[in-house]
């Protein structure tokens, strides 16, 4: 995308589980974000979605009226470039392309169904930007939570560095559903409750329990209730966004056993709020004793403030747009410890790889999007080794497209894990489902990465790093690969002419050492 110059005025949709949001900002060309207006609609996606599993057709006509009235605002302000997405609340309704497709016709709005992962991506780039000018992640173990009305995600940061994530599917409306009719019923609901959170939870404590956590971060919506509540009882933090353990435990004391009702009518709370209160307090009360920190960070983010990021990123080409790269690539390294990777090995095959989509640019054609897709694909060809020695490339893909990696949708997914899964003696093929769903452009990129990740294993077949160094160089339909190495290269010669032919069936040039 070229250089934009100046600034512009932007929007940023979020359909969610219990509300409806826009942001419209102004945007600059140097990154910053100035929010000019905030527009929010009460739905009821979630409450349809988590109890039903379906919208209902009343909720669709009012999300469609909802929106309607944003792209009005959005013609006040001239909006050229908008971005609008979906998370749970229609991501898990079995009817939701009927939704997408209403909203579509009867607004003009093209919404995007974003996975949990993607959903991390614009929630990490919102913290990010937050915390720009700080050093909170440096050097520090963070735990990063994101209560959403539909799940709860987990994130470990070591050194600034994404380790790993856990995505469960406990969400505060979610949960509310769950126990819908039970409040009135079972004496203690909120020990309930919180029984039913501690057992989900287990995974997540499982992954924690060696590390001294010295920072815990909860962002979500509902949080700013639990926040706004403390204030009002007198809070004793002397530091914006910052909850102290104290003041937390003695709201939570006060209203785990306590009816909406009495809530309501002592703190003045809307029903909307109110209604995901308990089920938050809960949540937040879990992990604040998992992570057994003096205070909790709560910055003022939202999902729609990673969006706006990311459309500032791209329309005017942001250096920050690779940052978030580094936080994928660590989260890769630690699924690649999990299935016991040569990582030695993968890293100088994934340095190969890079090196020969590096310079034959002007024949593939491709971006920085497929280059980070063989990134991935390199670090995690060989995982599949770890559950079948028989079947690698298969298990590899299984494996893969189940992961939970953050920024990439499903169809990326599809790509990354059909590349390690053609990395070998396994070819592109009609007959291969995973293949047969990518469309024309994605199934020519997957063949094109699978080539060059072929010559690249081919290259480290001994798994002993022999070469030190590659230049590639065309002439007619040949593509010489003029390489260096101080030790015997018999068997990655005899590897690479093997692999050879479906290089060149992909690219039409011939590749030869």
């Amino acid at each position: 995308m070229k250089n934009v110059k100046s600034s512009q005025t932007v929007a940023a949709i979020d359909a969610g589980s219990n509300y409806l949001r826009m942001s419209i900002a102004d945007i600059s060309p140097d990154g910053s974000i100035n929010v000019l207006e905030d527009l929010i609609k009460p739905t009821n996606i979630g409450k349809d979605t988590f109890s039903s599993g379906r919208i209902s057709v009343d909720t669709i006509h009012d999300t469609c009226n909802a929106i309607k009235g944003f792209t009005q605002v959005m013609k006040d302000y001239k909006i050229k470039n908008y971005k609008a997405v979906c998370t749970s609340g229609i991501r898990e309704a079995e009817n939701k392309q009927y939704i997408l497709e209403q909203i579509k016709l009867r607004t003009g709005i093209e919404v995007e169904d974003i996975n949990v992962s993607q959903e991390r991506f614009y929630m990490m780039k919102a913290l990010k930007y937050d915390m720009s000018e700080s050093d909170f992640f440096n050097k520090k173990t963070t735990l990063v939570i994101n209560i959403t009305t539909g799940s709860v995600e987990a994130s470990i940061f070591e050194d600034d560095k994404l380790k790993f994530t856990e995505h469960i599917q406990i969400g505060s409306l979610r949960l509310k559903e769950t126990f819908a009719g039970l409040e009135n019923k079972i004496m203690n609901f909120s020990n309930l409750m919180k029984e039913y959170v501690e057992s989900k939870l287990y995974w997540i404590k499982s992954g924690t329990r060696h590390l001294k956590i010295e920072n815990l971060i909860i962002i979500g919506g509902e949080i700013h209730t639990i926040v706004n509540l403390i204030n009002s009882r007198g809070s004793s933090s002397k530091i914006e966004n910052v909850i102290l353990g104290k003041d937390f435990k003695s709201l939570y004391n006060e209203i785990k056993n306590m009816t909406e009702d009495q809530i309501t009518f002592k703190y003045k709370i809307s029903a909307n709020k109110i209604n995901l209160l308990l089920p938050t307090l809960l949540i937040f009360n879990c992990f604040f004793k998992m992570a057994n920190t003096e205070s909790v960070y709560n910055p003022d983010i939202s999902l729609r403030l990673g969006v706006l990021q990311d459309l500032s990123d791209r329309i005017f080409n942001l250096p920050r747009r690779t940052k978030l790269i580094d936080d994928i690539l660590s989260s890769i390294d630690h699924i690649a410890s999990k299935y016991k990777i040569d990582k030695t090995h993968s890293n100088y095959v994934e340095k190969i790889a890079l090196s020969i989509f590096d310079q034959t640019l002007k024949i593939h054609k491709m971006g920085e999007a497929e280059r980070l897709y063989l990134q991935v694909s390199s670090r995690l060809h060989d995982m599949g080794q770890f559950i079948d020695a028989v079947d690698p490339e298969i298990q590899a893909y299984n494996i893969i497209i189940n992961q939970d990696i953050m920024g990439f949708s499903y169809r990326e997914l599809n790509i990354i894990a059909s590349t390690a899964k053609y990395h070998w003696d396994m070819m592109p093929k009609e007959s291969d489902y995973n293949y047969s769903i990518l469309d024309s452009k994605d199934k020519m990129t997957t063949s094109m990465l699978s080539a060059i990740l072929k010559l690249s294993e081919a290259l480290d077949t001994s798994h002993l790093q022999k070469i030190t160094d590659i230049k590639l160089t065309k002439s007619g339909d040949m593509l010489f690969f003029n390489i260096t190495s101080e030790k015997d290269i018999s068997l990655e010669e005899w590897a690479f002419n093997s692999k050879a032919n479906f290089f060149q069936e992909v690219f039409g040039i011939k590749p030869t050492i």
